[in-house]
């Protein structure tokens, strides 16, 4: 959990937070878990919207469309490592940044992360499209 924390939020210190609270939050509402899904992803749900809430802004930025293609992959040669990949996937702008993990990380589909963040599910097609091509900028800009 700690990882997907760390991921969406950027920072060690915000991650250990949101890791924390979201324990306190399993733990107070564990009377409530019902069994329609598994323990798991309960948990994984709750530390998830802990993250999401400590992301959302009164707005979230909005990024120039005009120069954004529609990106369904991304390749790159074999010499980029996980690091670099990481350190690519951070510096994306919070809203980019947790779009794309949600879904090309974390495995969820655009409907649930529309309502995670309270989006339409085609602002989160659109904000995943923008993660992708900046991130397809960043990696170029460092040789990759």
């Amino acid at each position: 959990m700690f990882t997907v924390l760390y991921r969406l939020l950027g920072n060690l210190e915000d991650a250990e937070e949101a890791l924390q609270d979201g324990f306190i939050k399993v733990f107070s509402h564990l009377p409530s878990f019902q069994g329609k899904s598994t323990l798991g992803a309960w948990m994984k749900t709750i530390f998830v919207r802990e993250a999401l809430q400590r992301l959302r802004k009164p707005t979230l930025p909005e990024a120039e469309i005009s120069a954004i293609e529609n990106i369904t992959s991304l390749s790159f040669d074999d010499s980029l490592t996980g690091e670099v990949l990481e350190k690519a996937i951070l510096s994306l702008e919070d809203g980019f940044r947790t779009v794309f993990l949600l879904i090309e990380v974390e495995g969820y589909k655009h409907k649930e992360v529309a309502d995670l963040l309270n989006i339409s599910e085609g602002t989160s097609k659109s904000q995943l499209s923008r993660a992708k091509y900046k991130l397809k900028t960043i990696l170029s800009d460092l040789g990759y």
